[in-house]
């Protein structure tokens, strides 16, 4: 009898095989494994960004908080740049270990605390984002066939799934391809709209409105930052700076034009004449009738570009977790069951595209703290033994690191309590002073950052005490 192939076996195996089915979980990725260029990071998160989510973001900075359009821009351009600016940091991690995000977010949280994190990434990333996009590329494809919307979503699920079920390789090589592609068409687009903008008030502004948009505009960006090592860790170490660069300037780029093109749109159709049950269709009534069914096909296939990454990185969270399954495809077949359950969010979903905007903030909400954590932790072993090459930290089940988890937990609880602006809670301050908008985000990173860099030093002494 032959036996079967190790996980390393199969690793060097797969090597740089784009159509083979990626093995492993969450498992470090060998040196001699390495392969890529870091100026594949740019259209990586370029062309997950070219979707009708995208747009979404700045259609509400106007539409729903009364921005004129120069102050939606600014709110716009703010809020990505920290995302991005967070993301590039985060992608040149994954290349100095091999290892994913989540995993990654071991060491400030411990083994069994990154549960925190790494669960609301799974259940976020492979259901909500996952039903969101699935929603906005079936509508798309339905009012470009005149097909069942149920139909165009089962369609799109099965098309994500494939992209995501044959894993890392395939995942850059169908991006990559889809960049020139959905750049084209959303650029000729936005030529199309951008000299119908007005740029005086168009609506009655919301008090805090501002701050609002921006916190959508960075969690939409920031949305992708769970993810970011998960694209570059095949690559060699060497590569880990400037694939953080390429990685913060495609999400940036991306992210800025198409909500801008959202802003403008809404000026350009007017708050009155906007379909807010329809918000695709006005988008596309400035264009013409061909590159208004083009840009419907590109919405679609944004969708996919976006909802392969979500599948991807979902199974990846959930393999952080520690969730292994009897097959040394574990990634792979967590992938498919997440992308189902996320389809039948979807289908019941399909008719309530209003809860965007309270989505993209509650995003923000649990990433802001978690970013506070990672980056405090990243920051206090500049000088010390945190950054050698031992990966006991991320690997020991028995690794524990209160600090994480207790910092994390507090920012959210104090910062959504006091300062959560959007539909389904107001904080106490923020409908005590309406003028503040939203700034959930920022004082929950600020909040998580020192609480970790108080609380890690004295629960180490401690543990090591005990020990």
């Amino acid at each position: 009898m032959t036996a079967s192939p190790s996980l390393d076996e199969l690793q060097h195996e797969y090597g740089s095989k784009a159509t083979a089915v990626e093995p492993g979980g969450a498992e470090p990725i060998p040196v001699d494994d390495r392969h890529g260029r870091p100026s594949q990071m740019f259209w990586t998160w370029v062309s997950p960004n070219m979707e009708f989510a995208t747009i979404f973001v700045g259609i509400i900075a106007v539409l729903f908080f009364g921005l004129t359009f120069w102050q939606a821009v600014a709110a716009i351009v703010i809020g990505n740049a920290l995302g991005a600016v967070a993301h590039g940091l985060l992608t040149s991690w994954g290349p100095e270990r091999g290892l994913a995000q989540m995993v990654l977010s071991r060491r400030p949280f411990g083994y069994r605390g990154n549960l925190l994190p790494a669960g609301i990434n799974a259940v976020v990333a492979g259901v909500g984002w996952f039903a969101v996009n699935a929603i906005s590329g079936a509508l798309a494809l339905s009012a470009l066939t005149g097909w069942n919307g149920y139909v165009c979503l089962v369609i799109g699920v099965a098309l994500m799934l494939a992209v995501a079920f044959l894993g890392y390789n395939f995942v850059h090589l169908f991006e990559r391809f889809t960049f020139p592609v959905l750049v084209v068409i959303f650029l000729a687009g936005m030529a199309v709209i951008l000299p119908g903008t007005q740029t005086g008030p168009v609506g009655d502004a919301v008090p805090g409105g501002f701050w609002i948009a921006l916190a959508a505009s960075f969690g939409y960006t920031a949305g992708w930052n769970p993810y970011a090592a998960d694209y570059s860790r095949y690559l060699p170490a060497a590569a880990a700076e400037r694939a953080g660069i390429f990685a913060g300037l495609g999400n940036f780029l991306s992210s800025t034009v198409l909500q801008v093109a959202g802003a403008a749109a809404v000026t350009a159709v007017g708050v009155a004449n906007w379909d807010g049950a329809n918000p695709t269709g006005s988008y596309i009534s400035l264009m013409p009738g061909w590159l208004g069914g083009i840009t419907l096909l590109a919405i679609f296939i944004g969708a996919i570009s976006a909802n392969a990454l979500n599948l991807y990185s979902a199974a990846m969270s959930f393999a952080a977790v520690g969730l292994r399954l009897p097959t040394a495809f574990g990634r792979a077949v967590i992938a498919v069951v997440v992308g189902l359950a996320g389809l039948v969010v979807a289908i019941f979903a399909l008719s309530h595209v209003e809860a965007y905007e309270g989505f993209l903030l509650v995003i923000a909400y649990w990433i802001a703290p978690w970013l506070g954590v990672v980056f405090a932790d990243r920051l206090l072993d500049k000088t010390t033994s945190g950054r050698t090459g031992d990966l006991t930290p991320f690997t020991s089940t028995s690794h524990v690191n209160l600090a994480g988890p207790i910092a994390m937990a507090v920012a959210m609880v104090v910062s959504i309590f006091f300062f959560s602006n959007q539909q389904l809670y107001v904080g106490v301050l923020a409908s005590a002073i309406p003028a503040i908008g939203d700034i959930t985000f920022i004082v929950g990173f600020v909040l998580a950052f020192a609480l970790y860099a108080a609380l890690r030093p004295v629960l180490n002494k401690r543990a090591a005490g005990a020990a």
